[in-house]
C-alpha cells in the first residue's frame, strides 16, 4: 500500500469534503436495498440501483456512482461475510440483515476514470470538474506503479489532510479479495443491528430505488 498526502489548498480541501459527504450520500441510498434484498454482490446490485441512483445524483457523475456500487458492495463482504465480524451472516442465517449507516468521513474509492496518474501529474474528479496535483514520486515507487497492477485508490481525510492510498499487488494475488480485507471494522460505518426508525433521507432513497 502506498500512502500519499496530497497538499491542498483551503478551496481544494473543500472540494474533496464535498465529495466525500456526496459519495457517503450515494452509499446511503444503497444500504436499504441491501438489507431488504439480502444482495450485496457488485454486479447485481448495480443493476438493480444504478439506473435510479443516476436520476437521483446527478452531480456525483456515472462513474462515481459505480464506485459507491462497488464501497458498499466490499463493505459488505467485510461485515457479513468476515469470519471474525459479530455480523456474520454464515452464523445467523435466518436473522435480518443489519442497515449500515456510512458516515461523512467514509473513504472515497476512485479507478482509472476517475484518478489519472502520468509523468508526476495527478489528476482527480471532483464535483465541480478535475483537480490536478503534481506529485514526486520515489524511484521504487515508479518502478511499483509500472510492474505491478493497481487493485485500489482510497481517498481518505487524515489529521495530517486528505491521504490518496494505492493499493498495488503482484499480478497472481486474488483480485476479488479487496485490500485490507482482513482489517478491522470499518469506523466510518455504523451498523444497526435491528431496523431504527427510517429517517426521511432512507425513507425517499428506498422509494426512489423500488
Amino acid at each position: 500500500m502506498l500512502h500519499i498526502i496530497l497538499n491542498t489548498t483551503a478551496e481544494q480541501t473543500a472540494r474533496l469534503q464535498a465529495l466525500q459527504v456526496a459519495f457517503a450520500e450515494v452509499c446511503n441510498a444503497l444500504a436499504p436495498v441491501v438489507q431488504q434484498t439480502r444482495c450485496w454482490n457488485r454486479v447485481a446490485l448495480h443493476h438493480i440501483t444504478y439506473h435510479d441512483l443516476r436520476q437521483r445524483f446527478p452531480q456525483v457523475g456515472s462513474q462515481m456512482v459505480c464506485n459507491a456500487i462497488y464501497s458498499v458492495s466490499r463493505t459488505c463482504r467485510l461485515i457479513l461475510q468476515h469470519p471474525n465480524s459479530p455480523f456474520n451472516i454464515t452464523s445467523h442465517p435466518d436473522r435480518p440483515l443489519p442497515l449500515l449507516q456510512f458516515l461523512p468521513s467514509a473513504p472515497v474509492y476512485f479507478d482509472r476514470h476517475t484518478l489519472s496518474l502520468k509523468e508526476g501529474m495527478l489528476s482527480m474528479y471532483t464535483l465541480d470538474g478535475r483537480m490536478r496535483f503534481q506529485l514526486t514520486l520515489k524511484t521504487e515507487d515508479e518502478l511499483r506503479f509500472q510492474r505491478e497492477k493497481l487493485r485500489e485508490i482510497v481517498l481518505a481525510r487524515t489529521p495530517q489532510g486528505y491521504q490518496l492510498s494505492f493499493w498495488l499487488a503482484a499480478l497472481d494475488v486474488d483480485e476479488d479479495k479487496p485490500a485490507g480485507f482482513e482489517a478491522e471494522m470499518p469506523e466510518y460505518v455504523v451498523v444497526h443491528a435491528s431496523q431504527p426508525k427510517e429517517s426521511p433521507a432512507i425513507q425517499q432513497a428506498t422509494a426512489a430505488l423500488f
